[in-house]
């Protein structure tokens, strides 16, 4: 839990001093983004890229 928190202050850190809370919030979502798709990929829960051009083309139709 600890990898947790010290990434938290890591970003929050980053921040300029006049970031504001909403910014702030936007990286600590965005570094959270980046590590579920990491993770995915880790696992293998992909799809390539075929699969997924089809999938958009079939919300086109």
């Amino acid at each position: 839990m600890s990898n947790v928190k010290e990434k938290i202050v890591e970003v929050i850190e980053s921040q300029p001093d006049d970031a504001s809370y909403d910014e702030i919030m936007r990286e600590l979502a965005f570094e959270r983004m980046i590590e579920r798709g990491m993770e995915d990929s880790r696992l293998g829960r992909i799809i390539k890229d075929e699969e997924l051009k089809a999938r958009i083309h079939s919300w086109w139709k």
